[in-house]
């Protein structure tokens, strides 16, 4: 019995470690499983209506087509928050980076500048007595010339009646010294010579031409006359210049104002001697800022006795700055900056894995080389766009998220209908009146010129003209870089066309590097997003239509642009000539 009882005790002790051990493990699985499920929770949308999300797969409710995996997860994103695809990014060369304190700004502010004469050192010749020149000795601007050198020959009526009248004075020196002394010092004022005046008075001879001498030593920097010319009492003959010193004026913009004052040390380079720097200090700071420019003159005194700068050489200084705020200085490159009125704008990458992008708002301070001081908006360790910015805002805008020209954010479109071919089922788009930068309108038509030839090229996508699509993606080229970047005066806009221009470029030129028409497309699609942000910061002077298949470049979606509201695809060809909608209308 006792043995009967040991038995029974092993085996109820087995059944239970059994238990443990696979029943235990089989529901951890099953949780594991559960939790695997959960966290892959695949939601399904339509290709043609991406408002549509459901938990499994189907039909579309509205227009009856397969339900495809969708990008979101079930979690979703936030209102302000959006996701672009990893290909997209490659293709826009979208690269991000990490921002936090930088020494930049201790390593100094480069600045450009130019080398003027000294004017401190400049002198005027004039001739003292009217006359007529009848030799010239200075041929040329830039020849050098010493103190007491002979300039010119000048005949001059009035003085030779004052030499008779000097000579008769000197006859009656005895009688009438007085009226002697005046006639002489007249004769003084005219800078006539000590000398000059006694060979007058010993010889007792009028001279019919009198010699002008230099005054100072230095550079003709002006001939203001020519041989024979007749010239009045007063007019300017020459100028010359001392160049054994000269003055580097540097363009200080209005915002760096206050990193700058008098003494601070600053080393001059110029291209013909790379490998040198010129130490000096900055001598003055012109209280008169240019209201054209919004730049201010910064001066600095430059050695010259060894003739090695030439006036209107360009040059480049490099001055330690003194920083706004001296404890921290957060720094982020120009390129990850937009600019819409008084609003500046990044773009942050809220989530470290996952490509998930939203608009913040931030304060600048002042600019330091190519960088900007954050007063406010980030932080340390903040990720943020810094290349690519504008292909970003694109998205960003044709998703209705907050954008550059989408201060509230909107969603794009509102009350969705089936919509195959022309734009005719009634649905809403969003007219696109928001904040652009203000360019002149000479600029505005060249970039019309760029868009024009796009049109053509769209055309020839839709035709699936090979020798087209090269022939106007080679005058698209020739546009861009025709396009004048001197008529953006301000500062943001010219930095904004900088980042645009050079995606714009990279887009046509591979279009061009390629014959495969499903590639050409790929690319024709990054730059129709650069173009869709060009005309939406700086206009075209016309209504603009953007377009949208979400089922081009592998249901992935693309966009285009057109000058007219129905839909002509250019992504597909006759396969697909009408699919796609009016997303949004840019005035």
């Amino acid at each position: 019995m006792k043995k009967y009882t040991i038995y029974a005790a092993i085996l109820i002790i087995g059944l239970f470690l059994g238990w443990m051990l696979f029943g235990g493990a089989s529901n951890t699985k099953k949780e594991h499983q559960h939790d695997t499920l959960t966290a892959n929770n695949q939601m399904w949308t339509c290709s043609m209506h991406s408002q549509i999300l459901k938990s499994a797969s189907g039909d579309c409710p509205i227009c009856g087509m397969d339900l495809i995996p969708s990008e979101i997860s079930a979690e979703g994103l936030r209102a302000d928050q959006f996701k672009l695809t990893k290909n997209a990014i490659a293709l826009a060369n979208i690269q991000t980076s990490i921002i936090g304190n930088s020494k930049a700004i201790n390593n100094g502010l480069k600045l450009s500048g130019k080398i003027v004469e000294n004017e401190a050192a400049n002198v005027v010749q004039v001739s003292y007595f009217s006359g007529r020149i009848e030799q010239l000795d200075i041929r040329f601007t830039g020849e050098k010339v010493r103190k007491g050198q002979l300039l010119a020959t000048i005949y001059s009526p009035e003085l030779y009646a004052a030499q008779q009248e000097f000579i008769t004075a000197a006859s009656m020196k005895k009688m009438q010294p007085a009226l002697y002394k005046a006639v002489r010092n007249k004769l003084k004022l005219w800078k006539l010579s000590e000398n000059q005046i006694n060979e007058i008075e010993a010889s007792g001879s009028v001279k019919e031409k009198f010699p002008i001498y230099a005054t100072v030593s230095g550079t003709v920097l002006e001939k203001l006359v020519t041989q024979g010319q007749v010239v009045k009492k007063g007019q300017p003959l020459f100028k010359i210049a001392n160049l054994k010193t000269v003055w580097a004026n540097f363009d200080v913009y209005e915002n760096q104002i206050n990193r700058f004052k008098k003494g601070q040390d600053i080393a001059v380079t110029t291209n013909a001697y790379p490998n040198k720097e010129f130490k000096s200090k900055v001598d003055f700071i012109n209280p008169i800022l240019d209201a054209a420019t919004r730049i201010v003159k910064l001066r600095v005194v430059l050695d010259n006795k060894e003739n090695v700068f030439k006036l209107g050489m360009f040059i480049e200084g490099k001055i330690k700055a003194i920083p706004s705020n001296p404890l921290q200085v957060l720094m982020i490159p120009s390129s990850a900056v937009l600019w819409t009125g008084e609003r500046s704008l990044v773009y942050l990458k809220t989530t470290t894995d996952t490509p998930v992008f939203e608009m913040r708002e931030i304060k600048l301070g002042n600019s330091v080389g190519d960088t900007y001081e954050i007063l406010e908006g980030l932080s340390i360790g903040d990720e943020i766009v810094t290349n690519g910015t504008f292909t970003v805002d694109a998205a960003a805008q044709l998703k209705g998220k907050k954008s550059m020209m989408n201060k509230e954010g909107a969603a794009v479109m509102t009350g969705h209908e089936t919509h195959f071919g022309n734009n005719t089922s009634g649905h809403k788009v969003t007219d696109n009146k928001g904040e652009r930068l203000e360019v002149s309108k000479e600029f505005q038509n060249q970039l019309k010129d760029v868009f024009s030839a796009y049109i053509i090229l769209k055309d020839a996508f839709v035709k699936e003209e090979s020798k087209n699509i090269i022939s106007q993606s080679k005058k698209i080229a020739a546009l861009l870089a025709k396009l004048d970047v001197k008529l953006l005066k301000n500062k943001e806009a010219h930095t904004s066309w900088v980042s645009l221009e050079k995606q714009l470029t990279i887009s046509i030129n591979l279009i061009l590097k390629t014959t495969i028409i499903t590639a050409q497309r790929s690319y024709f699609k990054q730059l129709s997003f650069s173009l869709i942000a060009a005309v939406q910061i700086f206009g075209v002077d016309e209504k603009v239509f953007v377009a949208f298949c979400p089922m081009a470049d592998g249901n992935k979606g693309a966009y285009w642009l057109s000058k007219e509201e129905k839909v002509i695809n250019p992504y597909f060809g006759n396969a697909m000539l009408t699919c796609g909608e009016i997303k949004q209308v840019i005035e």
